[in-house]
Formats: structure tokens, sequence, C-alpha cells
């Protein structure tokens, strides 16, 4: 057997090892939340829909303003408490999505989506892990303006954590929803999808929500089943990672591939098949001969493969 490839130093996964402190004592404060928005320290981040606003510079744009600026920007709905960074308060600014698009067009700003500041790296990494947080409560805020219960509208409360329906009283709260994304995997090969939003040449690994009543490995088992016909044993846990598109948990997992016939959900996915350990190395290492690739490094399924590459993971 050939000598592995090196795959060179290991990259930081996106949207983890936040610095923030979320302070969740001081959310039910209402008087400390107007302190802390006038805190001379106090940052926030703009959010409007899926766009994020950033302050132009040379080499690194900044993506923290105060909350005045952050207003001064256009129209906004919710101002959202994060937490603290070294005592300094942290918020999250909802702007009206459309003039968000509008600030496009001025010389001193940088606005454009999530993923491409992560996968560019328009900003320092430390500031990925809050804008994860600041985008999925924004989101969150713009999805439940009104109750799930009686249909009336409700009241943002505690920093922007919890929303009030006046109507019926039911208290409603942020959620995450939990995805299991896996790479089946038999000795020398694995299994690798292609959705169909996928750039040319991208494959991935399978993934899907977690259904009610579902404990991770049985997700992983049915997810994988049901979208390549691939009949799963012992699963392990890998690691997570928050994806704020709009608001979820992706669940990092190897799978043990007991069946080797795929069977693919056209529904679901545009392809999938099995590659050999050495064919995903250079995959990765972006030196495919037909071009093929994995993810960008930020995303969680990147590192899934790049372990099973490196023989982290083993099933024996």
């Amino acid at each position: 057997m050939s000598p592995r490839p090196d795959l060179g130093p290991k990259s930081h996964l996106g949207y983890t090892a936040s610095s923030i402190e979320r302070a969740a004592d001081l959310r039910q404060n209402a008087a400390a939340m107007a302190a802390l928005q006038s805190d001379r320290g106090a940052g926030a981040y703009a959010i409007g829909g899926e766009l994020v606003v950033l302050k132009k510079a040379a080499e690194v744009n900044d993506p923290l303003f105060t909350p005045a600026q952050a207003r001064a920007l256009g129209c906004t709905a919710e101002i959202v408490f994060l937490g603290l960074i070294e005592s300094a308060p942290r918020f999250a600014i909802a702007l009206d999505p459309a003039a968000a698009e509008a600030l496009k067009a001025r010389e001193d700003l940088v606005v454009t989506d999530l993923r491409s500041i992560a996968v560019r790296g328009l900003v320092a990494s430390e500031h990925l892990p809050p804008l994860a947080e600041a985008k999925a409560l924004v989101g969150w805020h713009a999805r439940h303006r009104f109750c799930s219960n009686c249909g009336g509208g409700t009241d943002l409360v505690e920093g922007g954590w919890r929303r009030d329906c006046p109507s019926c009283h039911a208290q409603h709260f942020p959620r995450t929803d939990p995805v299991v994304i896996m790479l089946p995997v038999a000795g020398e090969r694995c299994v690798l999808g292609r959705s169909h939003r996928f750039q040319p040449g991208m494959w991935s690994c399978l993934a899907g929500f977690v259904e009610p009543g579902e404990a991770i490995e049985e997700a992983v088992r049915r997810e994988t089943r049901e979208e390549a016909g691939i009949v799963c044993g012992r699963v392990r846990y890998f690691a997570s990672q928050p994806w704020p598109f709009p608001a979820s948990l992706m669940i990092g997992c190897h799978a043990e591939a007991r069946s080797h016939e795929i069977v693919i959900d056209r529904s679901e996915l545009d392809d999938a098949r099995w590659f050999d350990r050495e064919e995903v190395a250079t995959m990765l290492l972006r030196s495919h001969p037909a071009g093929l690739t994995t993810p960008p490094t930020v995303a969680i399924a990147y590192h899934i493969i790049r372990a099973w590459v490196e023989e982290e993971v083993e099933f024996r």
C-alpha cells in the first residue's frame, strides 16, 4: 500500500470555539440590557436576512459596529444580546433585508452572506462563532413574530432569547435543529454523495435531520439507508458544528457500512458512489485528475472525511 499523502496542517472547524460568555443571568434584567447597549465597549453585528454587513478594510474586514452605528445602517427590527467577550457586550441587530441589500452600493462596506465570509476568510476567525449565533437568532425572530398557539403577535423579552405572547401567555424559545452528517466506511472505501445544489465536481458526506424520538445513531443508520441504500452497523461520534443556515447543529459521525449496493433516492441526492481512500485524498488536496473535490475546510464534512483518510477512524 502506498503511503498516505501529506494533507498539511489541520484547519479550524468553522463557527466553533466561541469566546463569548453568554451571561444568561443578565438577560432577565431589562435595565441591565439597556445599560449594556450604552456601554463604551459594546459591539453589534448587523444582519439583514442572509446578508452580513462589514466595514471594509485593506486586509481583514471589521464586522463590529457600535449599536448606534448599526441602527444607522437602515430600518432595524430586533436587537439581541449575544453575550460578553472580555466583559464587552456583543449584540446582533436585525436590519431589513432590503436595507442590507441597498448597502452594497456603499464603497466603505462589504455586504455578503455568511458562507462567503467563512470560506473566503473575510473577517478574523474569532468573529465566526458570534456571527453564527447572531444569524441564527435574528433568523429565528424573523420567523416567529406570531404565536404558534393562538396566532397573536409576540414580544421580544430576555434580551432576545424568548418571545412572549400577550394574548395567550405562551412563551417561545429559540430552537436548534439537529442534523446528522456521516461518512459510511468499509475498509479502504467510503460512500460520498452529491446534492442537487452542489457545485459541479463536489462530493460530500450524507446528511439528514434527526426525527422526533430518534437517537443520533438511529438517525445515522436511517438516513444512510434512505438516501443511499447502505445498511450501517456501528456509529462513532466525531464532532459537532453550529450551522446557521438557518439554525442547525451538525452532528458528525462515521458509520460502519455493512452492505455495498448503492440505491439512490433521487429526490434527496443527485448521485452517490464508493470512493477509495487514495482517491479521496486527492479530492482533499484539490489534485483529483477529474477535478473532483470535497467541501471547503470551514465545513464539518471536510473534517469527517479527512479523519478517515488519515486513518483516525477504523471499524475492526
